[in-house]
């Protein structure tokens, strides 16, 4: 598996959503998140029978032999709630931590040192790596790892000019516990079907009136999946052999597709993904850098965050550390940098004569 390589798509599909343009947590399309893939826990899916996910498969083809290794990762997004809290009345304002979070009210906003802090959706990345296991293994039984993310809360103090602790933010991450599935069955002589099952079964009680917004903190977003092959080699199920097609169209993927991902030509890694995409997916070699929508429009969104009003930099600045990032990259982007997002012809190829 080429990770190097895999890498720069992986976050692409990881972060694409996250945080969208103008990128500031004050803006309606940031304050009502749109994810992309979402596996909630099991029981507000039924709650909601059926119409959220908790689970995904993917379905795919490997040539090989039953001494063929496996390579399986799951990365996922695992959102965290930001809360600011005021101090709620300086009694000893030399105090220190560690102090209770009754010590401070949430608000909405709060100012220390020229600095506006606000509530706001952060995330962590996770990662499960199944160990490496062979075809023949894996059509003897599936193997199944469980994982769990244990909850946990943390309190940043907000200090003054003069050091004192006047608010807090609180980050706090629910437990999570899911597990993988990976199983193999052999179809014809030196072709496996390769199985990988997401499950999302976090401890949350639900019911039918739970919100969407209420499950998130205990889902899964970004959802994805890549696999390598040692000794083998996966088949396209966008353009398969002819030979093949009929096992390829039975490959069932949910709420997943599955290309083939490196240099051209090469079929030893796959990504497993929530957005659609072509085989041997590439990110356009003039990005400079992560904007969290498709780089296909790198020059729109950068021309867009030139034109925001201090105000609103400041604001973007302040709300996302990814966020501050990328308006840093962008107001000191290169002019010929600039130049290079505005237009590149790719993929000429002589004109068939014979074509009407």
């Amino acid at each position: 598996m080429n990770l190097a390589t895999v890498e720069k798509i992986a976050k692409a599909v990881l972060y694409e959503g996250y945080m969208l343009y103008p990128y500031r947590p004050s803006s309606v399309k940031n304050q009502q998140r749109w994810n992309f893939g979402v596996l909630c826990p099991q029981s507000y899916s039924e709650a909601q029978n059926g119409s959220e996910a908790w689970a995904m498969q993917t379905e795919c083809l490997v040539e090989g032999a039953p001494h063929t290794a496996i390579e399986v990762r799951v990365r996922f997004l695992q959102l965290v709630a930001r809360t600011v809290g005021e101090r709620a009345g300086l009694t000893s304002p030399s105090a220190e931590l560690p102090l209770s979070e009754d010590d401070f009210r949430t608000v909405q906003t709060l100012t220390v040192n020229g600095r506006v802090y606000r509530p706001w959706q952060e995330a962590v990345e996770r990662e499960v790596c199944i160990p490496q296991c062979n075809l023949q293994s894996l059509t003897n039984a599936p193997a199944i790892e469980s994982f769990i993310f244990s909850e946990e809360k943390e309190l940043e103090p907000l200090r003054d000019s003069t050091a004192v602790i006047v608010g807090i933010l609180a980050r706090e991450r629910r437990a999570l516990n899911g597990e993988v599935e990976v199983s193999a069955a052999s179809q014809s002589d030196g072709i496996f079907r390769l199985t990988v099952r997401i499950r999302n079964i976090a401890s949350f009680e639900a019911t039918a009136n739970t919100s969407r917004e209420e499950a998130l903190p205990s889902a899964f977003v970004s959802t994805h999946t890549i696999l390598g092959v040692q000794n083998g080699t996966f088949t396209s199920l966008l353009a398969p052999p002819e030979e093949m097609a009929a096992l390829a169209a039975n490959c069932k993927n949910i709420g997943t597709w599955p290309v083939l991902v490196g240099e051209e030509g090469n079929r030893d890694t796959l990504l497993s993904s929530p957005i659609i995409l072509y085989d041997y997916p590439q990110i356009a070699p003039e990005s400079a850098g992560d904007l969290f929508d498709g780089t296909e429009i790198d020059e729109i969104l950068s021309l867009r965050i030139m034109t925001l009003t201090d105000e609103e930099k400041r604001e973007m600045s302040q709300s996302d550390e990814r966020a501050r990032q990328m308006l840093e990259r962008t107001e000191t982007m290169p002019v010929e940098h600039l130049m290079k997002l505005h237009g590149v012809l790719r993929g000429l190829r002589p004109l068939d004569e014979e074509a009407p």
